[in-house]
């Protein structure tokens, strides 16, 4: 018989979603009502994450300050608005100021500048051509140029290049591409978008966009996918259609991530479920089918890339996926039947998804514990510095509707708290002493990190160091996100319970284009808090 500290030794040795039981994390109720609905979010290098929605979807729950209101003639609900239609939130202080948009940010896309800044491109209506930046300062507010842009973006998706500009690839009828900052006012055919373009359903809007490891862009839409070089205007590859051939992209809308990048091991992309085709068209007449429950990986590089497909615990459209910093992925958000688009969702998925993808296939997936509150069309999420997420965001309605609907428009935020945050764990968690949080690297720069261990628990084997570049969300998709995991030396003893180790800053541009990162310490499973970091 195994003696009870045996398996008290045993248990202490298991990761912590095993030693959790298998059903872990933890959700909080942070504000009952943010002002808007959190359809568009952006965490920023103050701690403060930038939330907005539509200008035209009437009056919000936030005044605008001082008594200053938006006079647009061309608004389709409310020409002279006094409320806010975009806010940034105060992790720290749990708090909410209101911020001024001119022209309609719906559906837009946007990625955080070198410097810092939010810069926001497109939306609807009089603001589908505009560019709007934001700088994070306690006083700050939007500011915009009305032409910023060469071609009408809506439902476009923005990716950081390795020169710092981004490019907005798609939007609705709009088969071509631009960037920003522009050096013309020209914009590039791109016939793949016209190639993947369902008529009368699209499938292909808010395409899935990742920077590759050697400079060109893997664009997925619709259920296929290409390497495109944007210097040249060339496709480089094209990749099979995914298994089954059902749609992923807007309005049947899955997610997707490009798996944490490693040192020497090539990359790897995976796209999550979605809704089978003429699953739009039957959810309009009322028929809500089952979400897809696949999920397809493809390594990108490889000299005949495959996709190899796997089935997840919940079927789920419209959900998020987030890279935690760990190292897995979390699926969160989203409903079991219909597709995205006003009303077309049903059966909402309470409970998140972790995904492990280190482990054997079969044993990857591990189901959360659940919310309460449904996060249907119109939801976002974002991980923060603490390494909780940032839940916010549902309105399938076309305008603001608190009553007499299926799934009232939600105003809440909301975090969730993975199980490596729970306080039995505490006695593994590192803190990292230096550097100092805003410190500034150069590509390929060796950097010695300190960091503490509660006495007598280090175990040097399980430490890793990764940095996460935070994500515009929106529409179920995280724009530029990205995780690497560093390369590593060996980790020494420099006093009591305080321990170094040496790691290598990301090569290029191409593997980490220059701005601002979040960086952890993570031993056995569970990370440091992160620390922000500037790659110049």
């Amino acid at each position: 018989m195994t003696s009870p500290l045996i398996l008290c030794l045993l248990l202490l040795l298991l990761p912590p979603h095993a030693a959790a039981g298998g059903v872990g994390g933890k959700w909080d109720l942070l504000l009952s009502n943010v002002g808007i609905s959190a359809m568009h979010m952006q965490l920023l290098h103050t701690d403060r994450v930038v939330m907005f929605d539509r200008t035209d979807f009437g009056p919000s729950n936030i005044s605008l300050p001082n008594g200053r209101c938006r006079r647009d003639p061309n608004d389709k609900a409310l020409p002279i608005d006094c409320t806010a239609h975009s806010v940034e939130y105060d992790v720290a202080a749990n708090s909410i100021r209101p911020l001024t948009v001119l022209t309609d940010v719906w559906c837009s896309s946007g990625a955080v500048s070198l410097d810092g800044s939010l810069v926001q491109a497109g939306g609807y209506n009089d603001g589908d051509h505009a560019v709007r930046t934001y700088k994070p300062c306690p006083a700050c507010d939007w500011e915009e140029l009305r032409n910023g842009l060469s071609q009408r973006r809506w439902y476009a998706t923005s990716q950081i290049l390795p020169d710092g500009r981004q490019i907005i690839v798609g939007g609705r009828r709009q088969f071509n591409y631009e960037f920003y900052p522009k050096k013309s006012d020209t914009s590039y055919n791109l016939p793949f978008l016209v190639q993947t373009n369902d008529p009368r359903l699209e499938n292909n809007l808010y395409p899935f966009v990742f920077l590759n490891t050697d400079g060109n862009l893997f664009i997925f839409a619709n259920n296929r996918a290409i390497l495109f070089d944007h210097a040249g205007s060339k496709v480089m590859r094209t990749y099979p259609t995914i298994p089954g051939g059902d749609p992923r992209n807007y309005p049947s809308t899955g997610s997707a991530v490009l798996l944490p990048l490693r040192s020497k091991t090539g990359a790897e992309v995976m796209v999550c479920g979605g809704a089978p085709r003429g699953a739009f068209i039957r959810a309009n007449n009322g028929d809500f089918v089952k979400a897809l429950d696949t999920c397809g990986r493809i390594r990108i590089n490889d000299p005949n890339p495959q996709w190899v497909m796997e089935t997840m615990p919940l079927g789920r459209v419209m959900g998020d996926m987030l890279l935690l910093p760990d190292g897995n992925v979390l699926i969160i958000n989203g409903a079991g039947t219909g597709t995205a688009g006003w009303e077309m969702g049903r059966s909402p998925v309470l409970s998140p998804v972790l995904y492990y993808p280190n482990k054997p296939s079969g044993l990857r997936f591990e189901v959360q514990n659940p919310t309460s509150i449904p996060r249907m069309y119109h939801s976002a999420a974002v991980l923060l510095r603490d390494g909780r997420v940032l839940v916010g965001g549902s309105n399938p309605h076309i305008y603001y509707n608190f009553t007499n609907v299926k799934f009232p428009t939600d105003l809440t935020l909301e975090s969730f708290s993975p199980s490596y945050l729970d306080p039995q764990f505490a006695y593994l968690r590192p803190r990292i002493v230096t550097p100092v949080s805003e410190s500034l690297f150069g590509y390929g720069q060796q950097v010695t990190i300190r960091f503490s261990i509660p006495p007598g628990r280090l175990d040097r084997g399980s430490i890793t160091v990764t940095m996460i570049a935070p994500s515009f969300a929106t529409h179920s998709f995280s724009m530029s996100q990205r995780l690497l995991v560093l390369d590593r030396g060996d980790v020494t003893p420099v006093g009591r319970s305080t321990y170094r180790i040496r790691v290598g800053m990301p090569g290029s541009g191409n593997l980490a284009p220059a701005g601002y990162y979040l960086l952890f310490v993570v031993h056995r499973d569970i990370p440091s808090e992160g620390i922000w970091i500037r790659i110049n």
